[in-house]
């Protein structure tokens, strides 16, 4: 089983988050003007899209990799459904033309990249979140 961690740590002088993972960083804020965000960097919402997104347009490389075909231009838009108090999300729809240098059809492409897709299936399947509290002092709180 692999695993991988991300962290994340409030920024000094806001109340917006670094995240990493690696040498990579990430912003994340609320909007501006709502519940002390400064719209510094992207909300939950738009995260979730951009999860749902990037991991597709990585799986169709890897899927192309595999099949030994060449991509151009890809182009993905997802759209992310939000309902109810709390909010969550309730559906995502996602677009994506990919172009095959070779001129055939990419419909073939996205089906495999569909089924393989580790953040949407993900999602499909229900997998469980863990939210454990540590307390202030470090030390685990439930």
């Amino acid at each position: 089983m692999a695993s991988m961690t991300v962290e994340l740590r409030s920024v000094d002088t806001t109340q917006a988050a670094l995240g990493w993972a690696g040498g990579h960083t990430i912003v994340v804020d609320r909007p501006e003007g709502k519940a002390g965000g400064l719209g510094l960097g992207f909300n939950g919402a738009q995260l979730l899209g951009l999860a749902i997104g990037g991991c597709f347009a990585n799986d169709l490389r890897y899927v192309a990799h595999d099949m030994r075909v060449e991509l151009g231009t890809i182009a993905i838009t997802v759209t992310v459904e939000l309902n109810g108090d709390p909010l969550l999300m309730t559906g995502a729809t996602m677009t994506v033309a990919c172009e095959m240098l070779d001129g055939s059809n990419a419909e073939d492409l996205i089906a495999k990249a569909s089924a393989t897709t580790m953040v949407t299936n993900s999602i499909r399947n229900g997998a469980p979140v863990k939210i454990q509290a540590i307390g202030s002092n470090g030390a685990n709180s439930g």
